[in-house]
Order: structure tokens, then C-alpha cells, then sequence
């Protein structure tokens, strides 16, 4: 039977333009398409292990208005249970824009949502004793670490999707944690600014007790830390169309990986994999590939 994975914290409606060239400037500039669908990083990881095959949770939250509608009801179609994600009234959902040029490059610009109630009492903890795996992610600090700690309490795996975040929700969230997989700019947050060395780096952030830490480089792979010292997981070759989402494409394949017992480097593997057939297609979700298309992708490049 398939494991289940939660996955906890923010949901966005994402509004994509495909352009030719990134826009410089003001002005008014023509796309070549739109796509308007649901994103996030714990959202999107959700999403992802639906896909993948497993069960999938997402706790969470978003405005009683138009665009909380139209992710409850995306999430529906992708079969993720919602039965933990609250739409506040008086709440004002996040939204981005999206602009994603012929490179595959992007620029987002989000509004964040206003009036969103951070208190995370109102969540039910009962379900996450029978779980696989518990994936979270920086924008929803209250309702991660309330899930985290239930996890822990029953030897279930955490992921941590460590974007950029203040201190205090670092401080928070990361002792919680037993693996923190950081995109770079998330573990510049980390360190306050520039870094001299990625390793040294993962380093401080496991002294707060991360069992693993870790750090997506896009075409340059991936970096981690562990008991057994320091590792690397190339980047597969693929022509890049669109990176939007392929972060949140990749923490949710290495919590499926870790629910179905895979080691972190097998984990590592077919999470690369899974967000390298993400960057060949247009589209945050909709480039999500299947569990038939990642084992395909991963016997073809051994």
C-alpha cells in the first residue's frame, strides 16, 4: 500500500506568462501563452506525491475568496485530501505573477495574503502517527512545528523545504527537523548573506540537530551533509523549459522517497530526477511528471 504524506504550510495561485525575452523596464510586452494554477512549496509537494502515486495531505490555509476556491477544488482534481486546509473568511489568499522566459528563467512577483490567522490549535494531529513522512516549509512556522513535534513524537520523518525566512522561524523550525534541504538563497537567509563555502555552511545549520541538511544548486546538483560526511547528487541533463516549481517537485519526491524506506542517497536520486523532468515541460504542476515517467527517466540515465 502506497504511504501517506502530509504536507504542511502555504498554497498560492500562481499566474503564469510564457515570454520570449525577460521584460527590462516598463512597457507592455506580449506572452506567448498563460497558465493559472494552484502553487506553493508544501502545496506543490503535495501535489507531487499525488502524481508519485502515495496518498497525499495538504494542512494549510488560504482566503475564503475566488482563489482559495479554485485551489481547494485543483487540489480535488489531483486527489489531495483538504480536509485540513481551512479557507478564513475576511482572509486574502496568496497570489503570483509568473513570468518565465524561452531560457526556462523566471520572475515572481507574490502577494503574500493579508489577514491569514497564524494559529495552527485547530489542526487534528491524529493522522500523522500512520504516517509516511511529514513535509513543511518556511511560510507557515505556527503549523510546521505543531506537525513536526507530533511527528517526532512517532519516529516519523520530517522535511523541511528551507527557503528564505527570519531567524526566529529558523530558530523554530529547524531543531524540529530531521532533514532541511535549503534552496540557495534560503541558506544565504541561513547564514545572513553571502556564503564562502555551501559545506561549511550545512554545517552550522546541523548543529541545530538536523539529522541531514542539504542544498538545491539547480544545474549544479545537489549538496548534503550527514553522519557519513559530504555528498553530492549531479543534476541530470534535460533541456530546461520551465523551472517554476521544480524546488517544490523535488522536497516532495525525497519525503516519498524517505516514506518508501530509500536511503538519503537513492532519496537525493529520484528527487533530482523527478525535478529534472519537471524543468522540461511549462508550468508549475501541470510539468509534474508520474512514477512511470521518473523510473523510466532514472533507468536510462544510471
Amino acid at each position: 500500500m502506497p504511504p501517506h504524506i502530509i504536507c504542511v504550510g502555504k498554497t498560492t495561485l500562481d499566474q503564469i506568462w510564457p515570454v520570449g525575452e525577460m521584460p527590462t523596464g516598463g512597457g507592455k510586452f506580449r506572452a506567448t501563452g498563460f497558465i493559472a494554477q494552484g502553487g506553493g512549496m508544501a502545496a506543490t509537494g503535495a501535489v507531487t506525491v499525488a502524481l508519485l502515486g502515495a496518498k497525499a495531505s495538504f494542512w494549510g490555509r488560504a482566503g475564503d475568496d475566488a482563489a482559495g476556491h479554485v485551489m481547494q477544488n485543483e487540489f480535488a482534481c489531483y486527489q489531495v485530501d483538504t480536509s485540513q486546509f481551512r479557507l478564513f473568511p475576511g482572509a486574502r489568499s496568496s497570489v503570483s505573477a509568473v513570468i518565465v522566459d524561452r531560457n526556462g528563467e523566471r520572475m515572481i512577483v507574490n502577494f503574500p495574503g493579508a489577514n491569514m490567522p497564524g494559529d495552527a490549535d485547530w489542526l487534528n494531529l491524529d493522522d500523522i502517527a500512520a504516517t509516511g513522512a511529514v513535509l513543511g516549509d518556511v511560510r507557515w512556522p505556527q503549523g510546521v512545528s505543531r506537525a513536526f513535534a507530533a511527528a517526532n513524537r512517532h519516529g516519523i520523518p520530517t522535511v523541511l523545504d528551507a527557503e528564505a525566512a527570519g531567524h526566529a522561524d529558523f530558530a523554530r523550525l529547524l531543531p524540529l527537523t530531521g532533514h532541511a534541504i535549503f534552496s540557495v538563497p534560503g541558506l544565504r537567509s541561513f547564514c545572513g548573506g553571502r556564503i564562502t563555502d555551501h559545506f561549511e555552511a550545512l554545517a552550522s545549520v546541523r548543529t541545530l540537530g538536523c539529522s541531514v541538511v542539504a542544498v538545491t544548486m539547480g544545474a549544479q546538483g545537489a549538496l548534503w551533509l550527514d553522519d557519513n560526511g559530504e555528498h553530492h547528487q549531479p543534476a541530470f541533463h534535460t533541456s530546461v523549459v520551465d523551472t517554476t516549481g521544480a524546488g517544490d517537485v523535488f522536497h516532495g519526491a525525497y519525503a516519498l522517497a524517505l516514506a518508501e524506506g530509500a536511503d538519503v542517497p537513492a532519496a537525493m536520486r529520484f528527487a533530482s530526477a523527478a525535478a529534472a523532468l519537471k524543468c522540461t515541460r511549462q508550468g508549475g504542476r501541470a510539468g509534474i511528471p508520474t512514477r512511470d515517467e521518473v523510473n523510466q527517466f532514472l533507468a536510462q540515465n544510471p
